[in-house]
């Protein structure tokens, strides 16, 4: 039952995320207002908002007009309950008994629900949002200092973890600059502060690693199965936030794999 509740809450913060996204494509505030159907604006009632099950009650399309609703929505609320589940795995659901544990569970519920909203975003619109950039990186920043306040660590540690993001900064603004932007965006270079922030050294040099590797891999498949005369721009902060997760929760596991491979 727990586990149930946790995947049922992730969902419902899945569906919330949408409701975000959706407000920042419109520019509209998302914490008023009634949810509206994209093409008929009539408001959608309560029960054709449940999580994942109303999709496949409307079979997909408007209660109303009958127009196609975006197979995003069961899917980013999915991917948000999994996400949810394996942080509390990871965590440790008896764990959560202890204080730090319950805050610091909260803190990365909030971070990957940032980075879940940055994710998608971009993979939709080639672009990063900078209020959730922004609230990223000043989350990041206020938990360090939080942890230093706290005595958790030391000053030595705090200087890691603002290096590895202000390096990661500093090499990304420099390929931004050097390529006129063609590159990279200059969200994906805010985006890496927050990043090296969150993650600190070697876990940075991981996620930045890994990030290049899958882009490498999904770009030259794209070219390749492109038709041609099409553009082959692809979004670069779903490889990011992809790279982040595997250094966060894999991260030594990846470096010792690397080494073994480079000295064997």
């Amino acid at each position: 039952m727990i586990w149930i509740s946790i995947f049922i809450f992730g969902i419902a913060i899945g569906s919330f995320i949408n409701c975000i996204i959706y407000r920042l494509e419109i520019k509209e505030g998302f914490v008023s207002g009634r949810s509206k159907c994209p093409y008929c604006k009539d408001e959608i009632k309560f029960y054709d908002l449940i999580p994942i099950i109303s999709y496949f009650i409307l079979r997909g399309r408007c209660r109303c007009c009958k127009q196609k609703i975006s197979i995003q929505y069961p899917l980013v609320e999915l991917l948000t309950g999994m996400v949810f589940l394996f942080i509390f795995f990871q965590q440790g659901i008896l764990e959560l008994f202890s204080f730090f544990i319950a805050i610091e569970t909260t803190y990365l519920l909030l971070v990957f629900f940032l980075m879940i909203i940055i994710f998608i975003y971009d993979l939709k619109h080639y672009l990063i949002p900078d209020e959730a950039v922004y609230t990223a990186i000043a989350l990041v920043t206020t938990w360090r200092g939080g942890t230093l306040l706290a005595g958790i660590i030391d000053i030595r540690q705090v200087a890691i973890y603002l290096f590895s993001g202000l390096a990661a900064f500093g090499l990304f603004l420099s390929i931004f600059i050097l390529s006129r932007g063609l590159w990279i965006g200059f969200g994906d270079v805010k985006l890496v502060l927050f990043i090296g922030i969150f993650l600190g050294f070697p876990e940075i040099f991981i996620a930045l690693f890994s990030s290049f590797i899958l882009g490498a891999i999904i770009g030259s498949v794209v070219i390749v199965f492109r038709k041609r005369g099409t553009g082959t721009e692809i979004p670069f902060a779903p490889f990011l936030i992809t790279g982040t997760a595997l250094a966060l929760f894999w991260g030594e596991l990846i470096m010792g794999w690397y080494f073994n491979f480079f000295m064997f």
